[in-house]
């Protein structure tokens, strides 16, 4: 297999289906856009969702036989705080997929005691409505009515797709140190940056080029995390 070959030639696919979404919403990749039309949010999302996923297999092709050391771990400085960074700062980009969430089968419910008292009162008493008030709807809020919705944070998530394409040996380096960090905790579980299944963003039949490059992706990044038998 010639990984170098499959990371340059879809590298260069997945950069140029960014820089058509970055044009779509009439940016440059550095200034931020507002709102936009929800119908433009949801097509440029559709894209986004599985360019996500394929650059993250990338990133995992791309740390194939890397090797790091790491550094000592430092105590952090006095009043300092994780993830209090400025606003402008431009975001990390997820190396793990988001874990399918399952639901958990329960058996029948079993009757005990409850932590209510079981009170019946006849007629209708002011003393009782304000020991036990009735709990309020959770209401929410109807979207705007101009038909617009916020590119914020898909523009933030555009920026940190671009910027783990323009350095993939970089993300490569910092897959490797998080998984090697964590084998350090005693706590491990091996767990690999991709999800069992299909990925995210994954089409039986594909729509977009950006799928197609997905399929062929996911299939690579699994042979890349076989253990190296030669």
């Amino acid at each position: 297999m010639d990984w170098d070959l499959a990371i340059t030639r879809n590298s260069k696919a997945l950069t140029g289906i960014i820089a058509v979404l970055f044009a779509l919403l009439g940016l440059d990749g550095e200034a931020a856009a507002s709102r936009i039309p929800r119908s433009l949010h949801s097509a440029v999302l559709a894209v986004l969702r599985p360019a996500e996923s394929a650059v993250r297999r990338l990133i995992v092709i791309a740390a194939r036989n890397v090797v790091v050391k790491l550094a000592p771990s430092r105590p952090m400085a006095k009043g300092q705080k994780i993830g209090k960074g400025g606003g402008s700062r431009l975001p990390a980009f997820q190396l793990f997929d988001p874990r399918k969430r399952f639901k958990v089968a329960r058996g029948p419910r079993r009757k005990g005691p409850r932590v209510m008292p079981r009170i019946r009162i006849l007629g209708n008493d002011p003393t009782v409505a304000a020991l036990f008030p009735a709990p309020q709807p959770v209401v929410v809020p109807p979207p705007p009515p101009d038909g617009l919705a916020s590119a914020t944070r898909l523009h933030r998530r555009l920026q940190a797709v671009k910027s783990a394409l323009d350095d993939l040996p970089r993300q490569a380096r910092r897959l490797v140190r998080l998984e090697e960090r964590r084998k350090a905790t005693p706590e491990y579980k091996e767990l690999t940056p991709l999800r069992s299944g299909r990925p995210p963003g994954y089409r039986r039949k594909p729509v977009h080029e950006v799928e197609e490059i997905l399929a062929d992706l996911d299939f690579l990044a699994w042979e890349a995390l076989k253990p190296d038998t030669s």
